[in-house]
């Protein structure tokens, strides 16, 4: 019984720990409510793109005497109908500005204009790369250490992208994708920020 139980433990143990070794926990990107969607291993093969999270900035939609959230008013064709267009991007850790990569063309929702999208790229101590990209009007600079949670950039909508929002991809030094995890008593703390 005692071996049982210990392999048991061992079996659940084990891959938590190896799990934990492929994730980062960062800062949350947004002062305002916002939902994620996963790319899921091997939808995306390109570094930046595997194993990232699209984030998208909700608010409130009040139609006659029903009130939800939603990503958008009215039919959501213009970016300014996006509540999270040209809000505040936060910076997900502490870390210096590695790269910052710059695409002028603002898509309209629902139209995509290929390309690679504007981005910046973190670099951690431990070796850790973190990109934000469709982001649009940056303020830091390639080599600019940051601090987790200051303002970098505005939402934008830009490359790949078909609405506003912020894409984020993190990888080791190998190249090799690592799951992303918000820390979240960041997301609690952006409300006193």
């Amino acid at each position: 019984m005692r071996t049982k139980t210990l392999l048991t433990l061992l079996l659940i143990i084990i891959p938590c720990k190896l799990l934990a070794g492929n994730t980062i926990k960062i800062h949350a990107i947004h002062k305002e409510t916002f939902g994620c969607t996963e790319h899921w291993a091997g939808q995306f093969k390109y570094v930046g793109d595997a194993l990232g999270t699209d984030c998208v900035i909700g608010g409130w939609y009040e139609d006659d005497t029903r009130l939800f959230q939603r990503t958008f008013t009215n039919n959501g064709f213009k970016n300014e109908d996006w509540f999270g267009f040209e809000k505040n991007v936060l910076a997900p850790c502490d870390c210096t500005v590695a790269k910052i990569h710059v695409n002028p063309i603002t898509n309209q929702p629902g139209v995509m204009t290929p390309g690679r999208a504007t981005s910046i790229t973190f670099k951690t101590k431990g070796g850790t790369s973190v990109l934000l990209a469709h982001v649009r009007e940056i303020n830091v600079e390639e080599g600019e250490v940051v601090k987790r949670g200051s303002v970098v950039a505005k939402v934008g909508n830009n490359g790949y992208s078909r609405n506003p929002h912020i894409h984020i991809g993190a990888w080791d030094e190998k190249g090799n994708p690592i799951q992303i995890q918000f820390d979240q008593s960041t997301l609690a703390l952006t409300d006193r920020e």
